[in-house]
């Protein structure tokens, strides 16, 4: 009978190699998505695809070597939402200010990882806020894939309204959807990336491919961007570092968390913390939001991967992808849209974890998973619910629970606010 090589714990290294491909099957869908949103922000779809793909690699192969743990690193779904849509666009800021906003976040994110302020912080926040957080985040992905996907467009009437579902881009769409979300209750291996292949193959059955009718194999693509501090002194560029940092150390925090739980695992926190840090730091130079510990992660833990080989796998599996760029450019929006919208579905999902019955809770989580889609920006919408909260404590004579820190951000959101409105 053959041996199985083991490692010094005596796992089976391939079971490690086996669950780091199961994660890269569930992840890699990831390139043509961050790319879509990222092209948002100004930089060409293939560039996005090269910065998703480098980061994805160093995260995992960083995270496996000094955490040694079974997780994934890629782009985060919200947090590239948050990059493309509310720091670059909202603000006004250019693709390289943008960056710069990401290197002053990471750094920050590095200092909490390295210190206790990561526990402090932890302890100072409520977690209905930062649960509600993710839930806003996960009705701005959703109607960003309803518009993508052509199911919602700008009303006559009203600020949205049903698109034309006789138009084949509609079509494409819906079905796309009704193929990914069977998929994924289905629970089918590599659901996600099966899903954009059969989006891709319908919108070439319906003739709405973008116009793409060959594979360009000559790409024009940069390997690296120098982040730009020219709006450094500019309020804007502040009031994209703070919500990027708040995302970045709550998200991470809890996921984390969850997923060394799961392993049994716990004593790999503060490095793979550390890891993650480091890892958004380098997607600054790479020219992509930043890394975030992956929920997909799960499946490398479900498919028996205990050690940072199965992470490294997975990292040097994203690196061999560069080779088919040319062909997932091919991906059109229609395929990616109910990605964006399953996602959301499953990031609203954190609202169970939200005490609705206590209104002084409830009320400043509401206005923030309602203010960032409506006011399209996380910023804007974190801004309502983190002012709202010590006035609906202090109103109801719960004082107590308020936290210096949550003083401290509301007053930074509420003079963001007055400066906005004098025309600063």
């Amino acid at each position: 009978m053959k041996q199985q090589n083991l490692d010094p714990t005596g796992h089976s290294v391939r079971k490690d190699i086996t669950a780091g491909l199961i994660g890269y099957l569930t992840t890699v869908y990831i390139v043509a998505v961050n790319s879509s949103i990222l092209s948002e922000a100004g930089v060409s779809v293939q560039n996005a695809m090269i910065a998703t793909i480098l980061a994805s690699f160093v995260g995992c192969v960083l995270l496996g070597l000094w955490a040694n743990a079974p997780m994934i690193l890629i782009p985060g779904m919200g947090v590239n939402a948050l990059f493309a849509y509310s720091i670059v666009q909202g603000a006004g800021l250019t693709f390289q200010e943008g960056l710069g906003v990401v290197l002053v976040s990471s750094v920050l994110f590095i200092i909490v990882a390295m210190t206790k302020l990561g526990g402090w912080l932890q302890t100072a926040i409520p977690d209905s806020l930062k649960h509600a957080i993710t839930v806003g985040l996960g009705f701005f992905l959703t109607l960003i894939g309803l518009e993508k996907g052509g199911l919602v467009v700008r009303g006559e009437h009203s600020l949205i309204e049903l698109g034309d579902l006789t138009s084949p881009i509609v079509m494409v769409s819906l079905l796309t959807l009704g193929i990914g979300i069977f998929l994924f209750v289905k629970n089918v291996p590599g659901h996600f990336l099966i899903t954009m292949a059969s989006g891709t193959l319908l919108a070439y059955m319906f003739g709405v491919l973008d116009g793409k009718t060959g594979v360009n194999m000559n790409l024009d693509v940069q390997w690296a961007f120098m982040p730009s501090f020219s709006a450094i002194d500019e309020l804007a560029f502040w009031m994209g570092v703070f919500p990027l940092t708040i995302v970045l150390v709550f998200e991470n925090m809890g996921l984390i968390n969850g997923q060394l739980s799961m392993l049994n695992q716990q004593d790999k926190f503060r490095k793979s913390f550390k890891s993650t840090a480091f890892s958004a730091l380098t997607c600054a130079f790479f020219g992509t939001s930043p890394t975030v510990s992956s929920a997909e992660s799960a499946a490398v833990i479900a498919s028996e991967g205990k050690s940072g080989k199965a992470s490294i796998t997975t990292g040097v599996l994203f690196l061999v992808t560069i080779l088919f760029i040319p062909f997932i450019s091919w991906i059109p929006s229609m395929a990616i849209s109910p990605i964006l919208i399953i996602v959301g579905a499953l990031m609203v999902q954190n609202i169970r974890h939200i005490s609705l019955e206590d209104l002084s809770e409830a009320i400043p989580a509401f206005l923030i998973m309602v203010m960032i889609p409506f006011t399209y920006s996380i910023a804007d919408g974190m801004a309502f619910g983190f002012i709202a909260y010590p006035i609906v404590k202090f109103a109801i004579g719960k004082k107590k629970e308020i936290s210096v820190p949550i003083v401290i951000i509301a007053c930074m959101f509420l003079a963001e606010f007055i400066m906005k409105s004098i025309g600063y």
